[in-house]
């Protein structure tokens, strides 16, 4: 191996999370801040948060219905022509 090439290697690096929590580890930073960690991830605490900012959900809920409706109406309006077309064949 090449000397002073290799970064410096702490034994007691330390992880601090944004919910407060701390981890020591080996790692070639003295100190990281993360903004999630296994004592706060949804995966691992079993709680599910759902953040909606910008009402993407509410948007899409709202786009479903109306293609929804517009898809019952142009039903309606096929078996409409349908019917006239065979009136006038008659």
């Amino acid at each position: 191996m090449k000397k002073a090439i290799h970064p410096e290697y702490y034994n007691d690096a330390k992880i601090i999370c944004s919910c407060g929590a701390t981890l020591i580890t080996g790692s070639t930073q003295k100190e990281m801040h993360v903004e999630i960690c296994s004592a706060c991830h949804p995966f691992y605490t079993g709680k599910k948060k759902v953040i909606d900012s910008t009402g993407r959900v509410d948007r899409f809920k709202k786009l479903a219905e109306k293609s929804a409706g517009k898809k019952k109406v142009g039903a309606k309006n096929k078996t409409e022509k349908k019917a006239a077309k065979k009136s006038k064949k008659k």
